[in-house]
C-alpha cells in the first residue's frame, strides 16, 4: 500500500484551480457536471482510503471483528501503520458517515416540509400546473424536487417583478426540476463532508447549476436582458429561501458575489457550448490537472485494495 494509501486525502486540492475557472470556458452545464463527477470520485476514494487505513491499522487491537490471521507479522511487515492512525481512520469514517447522513437526512427532512406546506394549495396554473404561489408578503422563488416537482413563488416575489421577469424567474425554476439540479447539489454536499478540499467545488457546482437555469431561462423568454433584469432585481428584495439547500432564483450577495457575476454574464454573449475548456487556456491547464489528480485518486485507491486484499488472501487461511 505505501504511502499512495494518503494521496486520495489530498489529491482533491488538485481540483481546487478548475472551481475558480470553469465559468470562464465553459457552459455552465457542463461545469456543473465536469465538477460534480470529479467531486464524486474524489470522495468515493477518500473514503475506500480512509477505511483500508482503519482496517490495516486496528488489525492488532485486541477484539476487534477482523480474522486472528490479520494481525500475523508478516501482514504487519507488509502493511506497516501503526494501530493509532488505524484509529483516527476509524474515527473519521465514523465522523464522516455521521455528516453525510445528517446531510441527507436534512435534505429528505426539508422536502418533506415543504411537501407538506403546499398540501391543500390550489395549482396556481390550474389542473397539473407545476406552480405553487404561496401567499407571503417575504420574497422568494426556489425549486421543490419530487415527483412532480413543483415551482414555489411567495406573492411577495411575483409582486417586485415585472411580467416579463416573472416568466423568467418561472423558465429558471423549472429548468433547475428538468435538470435535476438537485442531486448535482446533494451530491458535492455529501462529497465536501467526506473530504473538505472539495468544497470549493461544492460552491462552483452551485454557481453553475444557477447559471445553468439562466441560460435556460434566457433561452425559454428570448432576451438575456430580461432575464438579467429580473435576476437583479429578485435580489434586491429577497429573503433567504425557506427551505436551504434547494435551489434558489437569486440572494442577497454583496458584489463581487454570485449574483452581479450572474447579471455580468448574461449581459455578455451566450456561452460557448463545449464541455471541456481549450488546452492552451488557464481553464484548460486547470481542467488537465483535476483529471489527473481523479485518475490519480483512483488509482491509488484501487493499488491500496488490491494490495491489502492480496497480502490478506495470503495470510487468511481457507
Amino acid at each position: 500500500m505505501g504511502f499512495f494509501v494518503f494521496l486520495p486525502l489530498i489529491l482533491p486540492l488538485t481540483a481546487v484551480p478548475i472551481a475558480r475557472l470553469t465559468e470562464q470556458h465553459l457552459h455552465p452545464r457542463g461545469a456543473a457536471r465536469l465538477m460534480t463527477v470529479i467531486s464524486a470520485v474524489m470522495a468515493v476514494c477518500s473514503v475506500l482510503c480512509l477505511g483500508l487505513i482503519g482496517v490495516v491499522g486496528t488489525a492488532q487491537i485486541p477484539g476487534n471483528p477482523l480474522p486472528d490471521s490479520w494481525s500475523d507479522p508478516e501482514v504487519r511487515a507488509a502493511l506497516p501503520y501503526h494501530e493509532t492512525v488505524g484509529t483516527a481512520a476509524m474515527w473519521l469514517l465514523v465522523l464522516v458517515s455521521g455528516a453525510c447522513l445528517r446531510t441527507a437526512l436534512r435534505h429528505l427532512r426539508v422536502r418533506a416540509r415543504a411537501r407538506r406546506a403546499l398540501d391543500g394549495l390550489p395549482e396556481a396554473g390550474g389542473p397539473g400546473s407545476d406552480l405553487a404561489v404561496l401567499p407571503d408578503r417575504s420574497p422568494y422563488a426556489y425549486a421543490l424536487p419530487g415527483s412532480p416537482g413543483r415551482v414555489v413563488v411567495s406573492t411577495g416575489m411575483l409582486d417586485g417583478l415585472a411580467e416579463d421577469e416573472r416568466e423568467a424567474l418561472l423558465a429558471h425554476e423549472r429548468a433547475h426540476l428538468v435538470h435535476r439540479h438537485h442531486r448535482y447539489l446533494l451530491t458535492t454536499q455529501l462529497a465536501a463532508n467526506v473530504n473538505p478540499f472539495l468544497r470549493p467545488l461544492q460552491q462552483a457546482v452551485a454557481f453553475s447549476a444557477e447559471r445553468w437555469a439562466d441560460e435556460e431561462s434566457a433561452q425559454a423568454v428570448g432576451d438575456r436582458r430580461i432575464t438579467a433584469r429580473a435576476v437583479a432585481r429578485a435580489a434586491l428584495v429577497s429573503r433567504a429561501v425557506p427551505a436551504p439547500g434547494f435551489a434558489a432564483f437569486a440572494a442577497p450577495t454583496p458584489a463581487p458575489g454570485p449574483v452581479p457575476r450572474r447579471v455580468a454574464a448574461l449581459l455578455g454573449p451566450v456561452p460557448s457550448s463545449r464541455n471541456w475548456p481549450p488546452a492552451k487556456t488557464p481553464a484548460g491547464l486547470a481542467a488537465m490537472v483535476a483529471a489527473v489528480g481523479t485518475a490519480a485518486s483512483a488509482l491509488c485507491a484501487l493499488n491500496a485494495a488490491v494490495a491489502l486484499l492480496v497480502v490478506l488472501k495470503a495470510v487468511t487461511p481457507l
